[in-house]
């Protein structure tokens, strides 16, 4: 059973990150890209859950793992070059088998740039099943007064929205997490990768919302499709070659 020292409990409810937007962060308008900002966001949450005692190799040791469910991101503004950023994120609470974690990103100066809201399930790693709260050994402090969205609903392409295949991509060593699968944020990638050039040139992002519906493994191929714009509004869609699906996204976006 994992331990909590007597003192970690009581800790601050929230937990923040502080990064700077590094030179390899950013892509060719000199703004963070998009699956950056979800790493840090990851990277944010681990640190979390790993002052209060549940690391990795504790969890991997108690057999179980944390499977992202639904991720949505607003944004004001994308963070840039060599900017300091804060992350903060908190426990917003479980709901039956699901856990809601909010995000909340700002600036230097203190301003907030963007938030997020997040599901999670808590799963047995070996036999692939989604595990109660209960399960969970540690205590995770619960902010349910502070909230930066209500928790988001999977992404559902209409049924009548025309969806076209855009490229293939293969799961290869670059992608691959300690999982063994295609890291949460690169997900991001695959999306912003069906853009042209020119929508990149024109368009900002005010949101990104992501579903993922199966891990992709190494040697895996994903043919990813997308819809034309309408309203700034964008969908997408990781396929397997049997026709099950990887992942639903939405992008909206509105021109500079």
């Amino acid at each position: 059973m994992i331990k909590i020292q007597e003192s970690e409990r009581l800790m601050d409810i929230k937990w923040n990150e502080n990064y700077l937007i590094h030179s390899n962060d950013i892509d060719y308008k000199s703004e963070a890209r998009l699956s950056v900002i979800l790493a840090l966001m990851q990277r944010t949450a681990d640190a979390d859950l790993e002052r209060l005692g549940a690391s990795r190799d504790e969890m991997i040791a108690q057999g179980m793992g944390w499977m992202l469910i639904t991720m949505e991101l607003r944004f004001q503004r994308i963070p840039r070059a060599l900017e300091n950023i804060s992350i903060h994120t908190w426990n917003k609470g479980s709901k039956g088998a699901l856990w809601q974690r909010d995000f909340r990103i700002l600036d230097n100066e203190g301003k907030v740039i963007a938030e997020a809201c997040s599901i999670w399930a808590l799963v047995d790693i070996e036999k692939r099943k989604v595990l109660r709260p209960s399960a969970f050994t540690i205590e995770v402090p619960m902010n349910a007064d502070d909230s930066a969205g209500e928790a988001p609903d999977k992404v559902k392409i209409p049924e009548n929205e025309a969806m076209h295949e855009v490229y293939r991509s293969v799961v290869r060593y670059s992608g691959i997490d300690a999982n063994g699968h295609l890291n949460n944020s690169r997900y991001a990638d695959l999306v912003m990768d069906a853009l042209r050039k020119e929508e990149l040139d024109q368009l900002k992002i005010q949101s990104f919302k992501i579903t993922y519906q199966h891990e992709a493994l190494a040697g895996d191929e994903i043919a990813v499709y997308r819809s034309d714009a309408a309203d700034g509004t964008l969908y997408f869609k990781g396929q397997a070659p049997d026709g099950g699906s990887f992942f639903e996204a939405c992008l909206v976006t509105a021109e500079e």
